[in-house]
């Protein structure tokens, strides 16, 4: 067997890291040129002309705070990876037409350094899909502004937004190549796109966009299921399987068979599983995986461990499950997978089985496992300011019938839909294509809740003595990111709204993206309904921390400008993950919108993650 942990091309990368790269910041020169050479011969993968077993683990930037990022990089080096692999997200590069972000929490190249810096190789996956349960998988939100054009498809319009955002991320990753003396060792073409579809010419289009940009000129592989091998590869291109455990047998069987004579490479093992809202919390057999990496690495397989750190999908990040198009299955904030490395970047059991598997495979001596970091408990306040929605809405754009988000130039947030309605106006109130989460309002008062997730659109309505306003407060909880139905995943009101089978016309839509929080007018009124609650957290000596979410109901939190991600009482998720670096020393503000405010809500900290029974109670939600 091969050691790829020790290979020539690593000690290299150190000496060159530690001469040009400090641990906290680094030059912004890209990389110089190396004589090294990665690529594919029959069933191998050849590093300097050498068999090389590739050894990798996915962790995603945007889901580990920037300045973790070396630390859970150094970590991954530990257990025995010799490679990182990683999306690049479009919808965070790109979250407008022409306008792009590779800045901060966004510097991909950045991640690349540090990759380099530790001695690990990447496999980037620029998609453009990408699923790994983020918001629609991937893609920009703004391109189901035009409800003709077709995702996933050799749809010109949606070929000609794909070619400009390869040519942007190619000025900031075609350096990172390993011809160029970066890390990159391949590129993924598309992803998964068996699942999806059979449209080689769309495959194809995929591949010569990369090519046309120079994201081409190293490995290029595809990454199916088993079963949709033959559907989403394309010849002369590295074909990976994925599959979770129990499955390494059969798997590995079907790859060798529909590729005899090509590398032996699992591009996903999934080490782990997600959660979503409403639905039990996932723990997996690290003792089963463990054999199984072990099998396949013994066997003479490349394998990427799928995930090695989930970290967590901020903000408005996680995406949703969909299999027939109708059902509809939000995933939670936490994306801890129950991976190696926990959602705060400490080791689990795992990190130590996976860790003696490469070193048993790979005939090397494991390092020590890390030590974990303590998480910290801070104090509180109450809820001391507030400020209702009501008082805090933008000016509307009006229209006849309800816009969509995308059709606001809104990407994630919530939007308020106003109509009136006459004295006698009532009956069962129909939100077509609800998308996601609704709560009725008439004259400002809850009158009931609609949630997709629950296949809900109708709602009855008493029939009002006299005019009233009707508000239907709309969420976005997180586009599909799976299957056909990203293809119609505009966000809000999407097909109109009847009441007693009569279309609701002349709306007033207020656009709440809530991305500028210092707008908001707070003040020590008490607050019910939906109102932004604010605390402040006291951190003497800040470190990484749980929001105890268990005294809420549903919405969105932010630390200062960081927005944490999404709240709901149905768990399994009970506590968000605060990283220590994102807080200061003293007092730091906590705001919290929270749909069902009745001036009882409050927060603790937590060190520790909370994850327990889901509930149904309609109450709570």
């Amino acid at each position: 067997m091969v050691k790829p942990a020790l290979s020539s091309r690593f000690l290299l990368t150190t000496v060159l890291a530690t001469a040009f790269f400090s641990v906290r910041g680094y030059s912004e020169s890209a990389p110089s040129p190396s004589s090294h050479t990665f690529t594919v011969s029959g069933r191998d993968f050849l590093l300097d002309g050498k068999p090389y077993q590739v050894i990798s683990g996915e962790m995603h930037y945007p889901r580990v705070p920037r300045e973790y990022w070396r630390d859970r990089l150094h970590k991954a080096k530990l257990m025995g990876l010799n490679t990182i692999t990683t999306y690049a997200f479009w919808n965070v590069h790109e979250p407008r037409p022409g306008v792009f972000d590779f800045s901060g929490q966004n510097d991909l190249a950045e991640y690349l350094r540090e990759a380099q810096a530790e001695g690990l190789n990447v496999i980037l996956r620029p998609g453009p899909y990408v699923c790994a349960e983020w918001e629609l998988g991937g893609f920009p939100a703004w391109l189901l502004k035009d409800r003709n054009l077709k995702l996933r498809t050799a749809d010109p319009r949606y070929l000609h937004a794909m070619d400009l955002w390869f040519a942007r991320l190619a000025r900031e990753v075609k350096p990172f190549l390993m011809k160029n003396g970066g890390p990159i060792i391949a590129v993924q073409v598309e992803n998964e796109y068996g699942a999806f579809g059979d449209d080689r010419t769309y495959l194809t289009d995929v591949k010569q966009a990369l090519v046309r940009y120079g994201l081409g000129d190293t490995v290029l592989l595809t990454s199916n299921q088993a079963g949709d091998l033959a559907k989403g590869s394309l010849p002369g291109v590295t074909s990976a399987v994925n599959f979770g455990s129990g499955n390494e047998a059969a798997s590995t069987a079907a790859l060798e068979a529909f590729r005899p004579d090509g590398v032996r490479t699992v591009g996903e093992y999934w080490a782990g599983w997600f959660d979503k809202w409403g639905e039990e919390h996932h723990q997996t057999d690290g003792k089963q995986e463990a054999a199984e990496l072990s099998a396949m690495l013994k066997k003479g397989y490349s394998v990427s461990l799928y995930m090695f750190h989930g970290g967590t999908s901020f903000g408005w990040m996680n995406g949703a499950d969909s299999h027939t198009g109708k059902d509809y299955h939000p995933d939670t904030t936490s994306y801890d997978y129950d991976a190696p490395l926990d959602e705060a970047g400490n080791p689990r059991y795992k990190y130590a089985l996976f860790q003696k598997a490469i070193a048993d495979a790979t005939h090397t001596a494991a390092a020590p496992v890390p030590q974990a970091q303590p998480l910290a408990t801070f104090p509180v306040s109450s809820f001391t300011r507030t400020a209702s929605l009501w008082l805090n809405l933008p000016e509307p754009v009006a229209s006849e019938i309800p816009l969509t988000f995308e059709d606001l130039g809104q990407n994630y947030g919530y939007v308020l839909y106003r109509t009136r309605l006459d004295a006698g106006e009532g009956g069962a109130l129909q939100l077509k294509g609800l998308h996601d989460y609704a709560q009725i309002y008439v004259d400002q008062k809850l009158v009931g809740d609609l949630d997709r997730r629950r296949d809900q659109d109708t709602l009855d309505i008493a029939k009002p003595d006299h005019a009233v306003m009707l508000d239907i407060l709309v969420e976005n909880t997180g586009r599909v990111n799976y299957s056909h139905a990203i293809q119609t995943e505009q966000a809000g009101l999407t097909d109109g709204v009847t009441l007693g089978g009569k279309a609701l016309k002349s709306w007033k839509n207020y656009s709440l993206p809530f991305d500028d929080l210092s707008r908001l007018h707070f003040s020590a009124e008490p607050c019910t309904g939906p109102c932004f609650l604010e605390a402040s957290l006291d951190a003497q000596q800040p470190a990484d921390t749980y929001l105890d979410t268990r005294g809420l109901h549903k919405g969105q939190a932010w630390v200062g400008d960081h927005n944490l991600g999404r709240f709901w009482s149905i768990g399994p998720q009970y506590a968000l993950y605060l990283p220590g670096p994102w807080l200061r020393k003293g007092e730091n503000r906590l705001i919290c919108f929270e749909l069902r405010s009745e001036s009882k809500e409050h927060l603790a900290t937590t060190a520790s993650p909370i994850y327990g029974s889901v509930t149904h109670d309609r109450e709570k939600q």
